[in-house]
C-alpha cells in the first residue's frame, strides 16, 4: 500500500503540466499553437527564453522529486527507478491532459540527476554542445538521451564505479521513450522543415 501510494505521488508530480500552466498565465493554450507540445521547446518558440526556462526547470524538478521521494521512503534501487519512471510516465501521459503530454526529456534529466548527478551533468553538457552545433533541440535531445545508457554501461572504466543495473534499465527505457516521442521531429528533419533554435512559432 505504501509503495503504491508513493508511485502514485511520483506519477501525479510528473503529470503537472508546467508548459500548459505557464502558457495559460501568458494567455495562450500552447497545445493549440506551434508544435502543440507542452514542453519547454514549444514554449521557447512561442513565448521566449524566460517562460521556457521556467518550464524546463519545473519539468526537471518533477523527475528529481520522484527520485528523492523514493530514496527517502523506499530503499531498493529498483523502487527508486520505478518512481522515477512513474514521474516520466506522468509527464508523457498526464492524467490532467487526458493522458497526453510531453516528450519526457527534462523530466528524465531530473531523474538522472537524482540517481547519478555526474552522468546527468555530462548528459546536459552533451545536449548543450549539440544544440550549439546543429541548432536543433530535437537532435540534441535524441543524441544526449542515447549517451545515457552508454555512460551507465561503461560507468566503471569511465567513473571508477559500476552503475546499478536498475539505473541502466531506466536509462534504456527513458531513452526509448524519448526517441519514440520524437517521431514527428524526425519526420520534419527528414523533410527539411524542423525549426531551429531561434525560430519563433506563430501564435494563432
Amino acid at each position: 500500500m505504501k509503495i503504491a501510494a508513493i508511485m502514485l505521488a511520483c506519477y501525479l508530480a510528473g503529470a503537472i503540466p508546467f508548459g500548459l500552466i505557464v502558457g495559460l498565465l501568458k494567455g495562450i493554450d500552447i497545445r493549440k499553437h506551434g508544435s502543440g507540445n507542452i514542453g519547454a521547446t514549444n514554449v521557447l518558440r512561442l513565448l521566449g527564453p524566460g517562460p521556457a526556462a521556467i518550464v524546463f526547470i519545473g519539468d526537471t524538478l518533477k523527475g528529481l522529486f520522484a527520485v528523492l521521494l523514493c530514496k527517502a521512503t523506499l530503499d531498493p534501487a529498483a523502487l527508486v527507478v520505478a518512481g522515477g519512471l512513474a514521474g516520466v510516465l506522468g509527464h508523457n501521459f498526464s492524467i490532467f491532459l487526458r493522458f497526453k503530454g510531453g516528450k519526457g526529456v527534462a523530466t528524465s534529466l531530473g531523474v538522472a540527476f537524482g540517481i547519478d548527478p555526474v552522468i546527468a551533468a555530462i548528459t546536459f553538457g552533451v545536449w548543450l554542445v549539440f544544440v550549439g552545433i546543429f541548432r536543433y533541440i530535437s537532435v540534441a535531445s535524441i543524441i544526449a538521451a542515447l549517451t545515457v545508457p552508454a555512460q551507465m554501461w561503461f560507468s566503471e572504466p569511465l567513473f571508477g564505479r559500476r552503475a546499478p543495473r536498475e539505473y541502466l534499465a531506466f536509462a534504456i527505457v527513458a531513452c526509448a521513450f524519448i526517441v519514440v516521442k520524437h517521431r514527428s521531429n524526425i519526420a520534419r528533419l527528414l523533410a527539411g522543415n524542423e525549426p531551429k533554435v531561434g525560430q519563433k512559432a506563430k501564435i494563432g
